[in-house]
């Protein structure tokens, strides 16, 4: 039996399977649009696959399998589909051109091999991946915020939108951004996990930014884990809304400011991972070759899943399910694609 699926009581689709497709490609045209504008980034094309061995893939909590395979043409060399793009997008804007203010959007398909399905997670993942250059003077707190007020923004809009589109989807969204660190979350909630501590601080205030996400707490544990490579762990955090279907928090965001030479270094050495100095990517960073940045990756399903009030993230896109989920959801009015 699936272990953490939660089935909403008289659940009932809002649309139909049809107007399911059709509402879907009008938030991802919508969406990119609007993200594009506000935070000034151009469309470019991205990776399914990279070598093995580069340094490039993200290594997620670093105990995850990647899917592997061999390439004839290329004397059966190794490569992985990618597990996120957080790295390479870095590299992108050294190697196209960016300058301060500008910056990149792709759509990212990754595949997560690992991962435990439920409501919210698939195998297969879907997000729209940015980055953008900053300067030094803006690796800030206050900038990260300026930055997620800009795509809540965006979010709240698109839903606007979709709702005048749909009218019978009307679940509500704050605009407006609550800001809480990790340790804070761990002290007004000493008793709960920190998934149960996010559920509650979005319950109470709808959007929330937990802000600190990879380093350990007072408690000597951490809220999340984190790669040390890409995030600076002082200047990330996740984005959540209060999802009323679900009756949870909900994350649509990741992001942050990137790591520079300093913060790099010592969050290798935090979690015993020197030996990855030994790549270009991060060599690059310590000598100063690659642009500062801030960046992250927004859910695609996730996001469709939302604005479209559905139960399942199978219900907007189509993967791979145990077939005990797939009965459960049957008997349960949730039709997965």
């Amino acid at each position: 039996m699936a272990k953490s699926l939660y089935l909403p009581q008289d659940y009932e689709s809002a649309l139909s399977l049809r107007e399911t497709q059709h509402a879907i490609k009008y938030i991802k045209d919508l969406f990119q649009q609007t993200l594009s504008f506000a935070l000034t980034l151009d469309r470019v094309t991205a990776p399914l696959i990279v070598e093995k061995g580069s340094g490039i893939n993200d290594d997620l909590n670093g105990v995850e399998r990647k899917v592997e395979f061999t390439i004839k043409e290329i004397g059966n060399k190794e490569a992985e589909v990618v597990q996120s793009l957080a790295k390479w997008k870095r590299m992108a804007l050294y190697r196209y051109g960016y300058n301060p203010g500008e910056g990149i959007y792709t759509d990212m398909n990754a595949i997560r091999r690992d991962d435990d399905t439920d409501n919210i997670h698939s195998i297969f993942v879907d997000q729209w991946d940015w980055e953008k250059v900053i300067t030094r003077d803006q690796r800030t707190e206050e900038f990260l915020k300026e930055t997620v007020k800009s795509i809540v923004k965006a979010i709240v809009y698109t839903k606007r939108k979709v709702s005048l589109r749909y009218p019978m989807l009307n679940d509500p969204m704050q605009e407006k951004v609550t800001f809480i660190t990790t340790q804070e979350l761990e002290d007004r909630y000493p008793d709960l996990t920190p998934k149960q501590r996010e559920d509650e601080v979005c319950r109470e205030y709808g959007t929330v930014f937990i802000q600190k996400i990879g380093g350990k707490l007072a408690s000597g544990q951490r809220h999340d884990g984190r790669a040390p490579d890409y995030d600076d762990w002082k200047l990330n955090g996740d984005l959540f809304f209060w999802n009323e279907t679900l009756q949870r928090g909900f994350e649509v965001s990741s992001m942050g400011i990137r790591v520079d030479e300093n913060s790099l270094a010592s969050q290798l050495a935090e979690l015993g991972a020197e030996d990855r100095m030994k790549f270009k990517f991060h060599q690059m960073i310590a000598d100063g070759t690659l642009p500062l940045s801030i960046g992250g990756g927004i859910g695609q399903s996730r996001l469709c899943m939302l604005l479209l009030e559905k139960a399942h993230i199978g219900e907007v896109q189509a993967s791979i399910w145990p077939q005990d989920m797939i009965d459960q959801c049957a008997a349960a009015g949730i039709t997965l694609l």
